[in-house]
C-alpha cells in the first residue's frame, strides 16, 4: 500500500480557502498524481485541504473523503516563547540549546510540556493507527502487522502541523525533530510505502519526500504553517 501526502496548496489562512496561487498549486498537483493509481482520496475537513484534494478528485472521478482529525493543530500554552509555535521552537532548541531529541525527552522541555500541539499529535497519532487498521495494517509499536494482500495507493491532502504528526508516529521520529528537518512546500508531494506481506511485520519506507517539481514556477518557496486553528 502507498500513502501519498499532499500539503494543501498556497491559502488564505484567514477565510480557510485557497489564493489564485493555490488554485493553481492545487491544478498543477492534480496533473502530477493522476498517473499514481490513486485508487481513494482523503482529505482534511477544512476548507483549504478539502479545495485543493477537489482539484485531483474531479480530475480522476473519485470522491473525496473527510478525516476530521486531519485538520490543522493548534500550538501553544504558558510560558511558552514564539506562541508555542513547533518549527521555531525546535530550530530553537537544536542550534541554540543543542537539544538531542533522541537522547533527551523532548515531552518534558518547557517548550512541549505544556504546548497544545503535543495533544493534538497524541489524538492524531491514535486516530490514524485506526485508519491503518481498517487499510490492513496493525500497529505494534515500531512495527506494522499486514493483514491484507491487497495493493492499492490512497492519496490524503492535510496540512503542515497534521502532517507532521502523522509522519513523526508512523516512522517513529521525535516531532520536534519532524518539523525541523522534514518540512514541506504548499501540494509538495509524500509517498510512503507499506510492504504487502499477510501476516508479516513490515515497516513503511520513504519513497518520495517534498516533491514541488509540478510547482516550480507557481511557488514562492517553503512556508511553514503560520496559523492555528
Amino acid at each position: 500500500m502507498r500513502i501519498i501526502f499532499v500539503r494543501h496548496g498556497e491559502p488564505n489562512y484567514e477565510k480557510d480557502c485557497l489564493t489564485e496561487t493555490g488554485k493553481k498549486q492545487a491544478a498543477a498537483a492534480a496533473i502530477r498524481l493522476e498517473r499514481e493509481g490513486i485508487e481513494e482520496i482523503y482529505a482534511s475537513p477544512q476548507g483549504r485541504a478539502s479545495q485543493t484534494a477537489a482539484y485531483t478528485a474531479e480530475r480522476l472521478g473519485l470522491p473525496v473523503r473527510t478525516l476530521d482529525y486531519m485538520h490543522e493543530i493548534s500550538w501553544g500554552g504558558p510560558g511558552i516563547p514564539q506562541e508555542g509555535h513547533p518549527w521555531t521552537l525546535s530550530d530553537w532548541m537544536i542550534s541554540r540549546e543543542d537539544f538531542d531529541f533522541y537522547r533527551e525527552d523532548w515531552r518534558q522541555h518547557p517548550y512541549f510540556k505544556g504546548n497544545a500541539a503535543v495533544r493534538y499529535l497524541d489524538e492524531i497519532s491514535v486516530k490514524f493507527d485506526a485508519f491503518l487498521r481498517e487499510q490492513g495494517y496493525r500497529h505494534e509499536g515500531a512495527r506494522y502487522y499486514c493483514e491484507t494482500d491487497r495493493q492499492k495507493t490512497i492519496a490524503l491532502f492535510s496540512h503542515g502541523g497534521s502532517g507532521a504528526c502523522v509522519l513523526s508516529h508512523l516512522l517513529a521520529l521525535p516531532f520536534p525533530y519532524v518539523c525541523t528537518v522534514m518540512p514541506y512546500e504548499f501540494t509538495s508531494v509524500i509517498i510512503l510505502e507499506f510492504p504487502v506481506r499477510k501476516d508479516e511485520y513490515v515497516h513503511p519506507r520513504i519513497e518520495l519526500f517534498n516533491d514541488a517539481a509540478h510547482i516550480l514556477d507557481i511557488s514562492s518557496g517553503l512556508v511553514l504553517q503560520q496559523k492555528a486553528d
